[in-house]
């Protein structure tokens, strides 16, 4: 009897359950709601089209047009200096909206990081910023191009609100992950805040902010071009719109399309070299 007692308490627990038993159901959901938007897909693709269009000459008009745009760029009813005054003037854009936007988020994130603000206060300002990021960027340009007029005033308050917004979440995130010990040493020292935050906030994050700053030039350069022809603030956009839609000229639309790569790669360029030069002075 007692050997048995022994023997049954010796005996191995169950196996714990396979991860991938316990995540079938959701495997199954996901493969499920996959193969649902499948078929919509293909559904909508196969009666999209009307009645009297021919797949077959559609698809050659297609790459017809892909191959005037990527393989012959050439100049059409612009020159080459309208152009690249119209891409300097989206990247004024860019630039203007993303230095508007990085001072007053600067100062607002003093108000929105936990360690800095009231908890209240902090958590009021998390929810205004974050009611103000859910919209697109291109709504907001459209509403105040409605209250202003159309025209670089509004791409301008529409870039920077957003702007704001993005880089008021971003810059007190960065704040919050300044030692508290740091903060705490100042102020029990006596320091007033504005000393705490120049001995004590902006060396250690002063690499983050240029880092996110940059994020952000490169997100209102494509708005910046985006919203060119939507809310006539001119700039490459709006040469792209007037070639694409306008007089169908693929092949301009081609060479503003390398152009604004060429800008796209050259900030790319830029942002390496820039986090291994924070990499460096971290």
């Amino acid at each position: 009897m007692i050997e048995s007692d022994i023997s049954s308490q010796r005996r191995a627990p169950h196996p714990p359950a396979a991860p991938h038993a316990i995540a079938n159901p959701a495997r199954k959901t996901t493969r499920i709601l996959l193969a649902s938007l499948a078929l919509i897909t293909l559904y909508a693709l196969a009666t999209i089209a009307p009645d009297n269009v021919d797949l077959g000459v559609a698809g050659k008009s297609f790459l017809h047009n892909l191959d005037l745009m990527f393989l012959h760029p050439h100049l059409g009813q612009d020159t080459l200096a309208q152009l690249v005054d119209a891409l300097v003037r989206s990247i004024a854009l860019a630039l203007l909206t993303t230095l508007i936007g990085a001072g007053i988020a600067f100062v607002l994130a003093l108000f929105t990081a936990r360690n800095l603000a009231p908890a209240p206060l902090a958590t009021a300002m998390r929810s205004l910023m974050a009611l103000i990021r859910a919209i697109p960027t291109i709504l907001w340009v459209l509403v105040y191009a409605t209250v202003i007029g159309l025209g670089t005033e509004a791409a301008v308050v529409g870039l920077s609100f957003h702007s704001v917004a993005y880089l008021v979440k971003a810059f007190a995130e960065s704040f919050e992950a300044v030692p508290q010990e740091k903060l705490d040493a100042l102020r029990v020292s006596g320091a007033r805040f504005s000393l705490v935050i120049r001995h004590a906030l902006w060396p250690s994050v002063r690499p983050s902010l240029l880092s996110w700053t940059f994020i952000r030039f490169e997100i209102n350069f494509t708005n910046a071009v985006a919203v060119g022809a939507a809310a006539g603030t001119g700039g490459i956009g709006y040469y792209l719109f007037m070639s694409s839609a306008f007089y169908f000229d693929f092949q301009e639309v081609g060479l503003i399309v390398y152009l604004v790569l060429a800008f796209a790669i050259l900030l790319e360029m830029i942002a390496v070299a820039m986090r291994k030069h924070l990499a460096k002075t971290v």
